[in-house]
């Protein structure tokens, strides 16, 4: 059989292996999705995720609110203390979602029963809005009154610090939490609070 025979009946069989090839790569490409539980702790990359903000927020309120300043305001005034939650800063080295840790800080505030919580200076303006809205659509029996807001006593403030440090195929991922509750009335601060979270990212080595 000469060569060129050869050639053609090998041609075809070639292109059904490049074929297989080809589907088998884009096989292995195919993206996959696994559902998991909201709650379970997932950590990919190291970097701040859901379970730090929650796990962050949960302990440091827990710390505040248990602290004595809420008991002696109560002591003193008759009521519970009003406490709005204001800016937390982002000062790591990475992109982190405040607004979300915000509302993990918020539900932890309601969640201990020791203060009474008041909207965050953006919602106040929906409400506001709603309110005059209210005024002149609805039922005198059931429009909300200007002027009733609850003026807070105490504000939760804050910032997140990061640093970066990397050797040999791992990086350590170090996070500084500090929150600060805050006298309106007089500026003193009757709470500080630190959380630290350290994390090791070991990068895995490609061969060939």
């Amino acid at each position: 059989m000469s060569p060129d025979c050869v050639d053609r009946l090998a041609r075809p069989l070639r292109l059904v292996a490049l074929a297989l090839a080809c589907a088998l790569a884009l096989t292995a490409c195919a993206t996959r999705v696994t559902r998991t539980d909201a709650d379970e702790s997932v950590d990919l990359s190291g970097y701040w995720n859901d379970t730090d903000s929650r796990l962050v927020a949960e302990k440091m309120i827990r710390d505040a609110a248990a602290s004595g300043w809420a008991e002696a305001f109560s002591a003193a005034h008759g009521r519970k203390p009003t406490v709005i939650v204001g800016g937390v800063r982002n000062l790591s080295h990475e992109h982190l979602d405040t607004a979300t840790f915000v509302k993990d800080l918020e539900r932890e505030w309601v969640s201990s029963g020791r203060v009474r919580l008041v909207a965050a200076p953006d919602e106040r303006g929906i409400l506001r809005d709603e309110r005059l809205d209210q005024a002149r659509h609805a039922s005198l029996e059931t429009a909300k009154s200007m002027g009733r807001e609850l003026g807070a006593d105490f504000m939760l403030m804050g910032q997140i610090h990061s640093i970066l440090d990397s050797a040999g195929g791992k990086t350590l991922r170090f996070y500084q939490v500090e929150l600060e509750v805050v006298d309106l009335e007089t500026n003193e601060k009757v709470w500080i609070g630190q959380e630290k979270l350290k994390k090791i990212v070991s990068r895995g080595r490609v061969g060939f």
